[in-house]
């Protein structure tokens, strides 16, 4: 994975690994830039990035030198959504098993593996981010959008529902009435609106994105790892459960997190603040070098 950021360039040992046509990678401080990479196509997701992800995902996963995963789009868009040629008509018209393996990588990599990913993640919106899109944009940990990014649920206009896990991703983070305007007029919204929606965290002017997402990722790079796998693993299980079943199974998970951390972070944690006093929770991370 090789190149400066913003300039990033595949290696040969990339297209060894399974990646460096439709998705680059860049590793810089700790942050593993991942993009998109079909500009002339908005980056429409086609069965070259699906492969690809599922490649990448699994080479940062192993990586000790990613701490953060951030992932984008080249040029002006964060994605177009599926390619609706190549994701969709060609494989229809070709051996069923094909299609069926092609639809399981691609729901692998956009949210069922995004969604537990074991490091943190962070969507990046820069530009057009449209239908199938929103299921990776939601499957992300967080996400900051460009102020001018333009979000869309356009099938409404093709004659067909946002499917796969479109509409279900977007009843996770819009209210009922944003995510039926959207899906029912097919009309665009801006990323300074998606902030407003909470369908992102934050929006902010474009010349800032990247630095602003950066900051995002520093932050996290301070957390204790394994505790930060713990609690976003924690709040996706426990959004179904009942009231009483949550209480259990937060305190089996708290328990759990505490005797398997390798890095004994609530001792740490509580040392330094009772015994120390060298920090305060709720204002800054204890030291895990300490």
């Amino acid at each position: 994975m090789t190149g400066k950021p913003g300039e990033t360039r595949p290696s040969e040992q990339d297209r060894a690994n399974g990646w460096g046509e439709n998705v680059l990678v860049d590793i810089e401080d700790g942050i593993a830039w991942v993009t998109l990479n079909r500009p002339d196509k908005r980056n429409a997701i086609n069965p070259g990035i699906v492969w690809e992800m599922n490649a990448v995902l699994d080479a940062v996963e192993e990586d000790d030198a990613v701490q953060v995963v951030v992932i984008t789009g080249s040029g002006d868009a964060f994605s177009a959504g599926q390619d609706l040629k190549e994701y969709f008509r060609e494989p229809d018209a070709g051996p069923p098993l094909d299609r069926e393996r092609l639809y399981r990588a691609n729901a692998a990599w956009q949210w069922r593996r995004m969604m537990y990913f074991p490091k943190p993640t962070i969507a990046m919106v820069n530009g057009w981010c449209f239908g199938g899109a929103f299921q990776v944009l939601i499957g992300c940990d967080l996400a900051i959008a460009s102020e001018d990014a333009t979000f869309g649920l356009s099938e409404i206009n093709w004659g067909i529902i946002p499917a796969g896990i479109v509409t279900k991703s977007l009843a996770e983070v819009m209210s009922q009435r944003d995510a039926m305007y959207y899906i029912m007029t097919g009309e665009t919204f801006t990323g300074a609106q998606a902030a407003e929606m909470k369908v992102v965290n934050m929006a902010v002017p474009a010349s800032e994105l990247r630095a602003r997402t950066k900051k995002l990722a520093d932050t996290l790079k301070e957390k204790n790892p394994f505790v930060l796998r713990s609690a976003k693993t924690a709040y996706h299980h426990v959004k179904s459960m009942p009231w009483d079943t949550a209480l259990e199974y937060l305190m089996a998970k708290s328990d759990q997190t505490k005797y398997r951390d390798p890095e004994r972070g609530d001792q740490k944690g509580m040392q330094q603040f009772l015994d120390d006093k060298s920090y305060r929770p709720g204002l800054q991370s204890y030291d895990r070098n300490r």
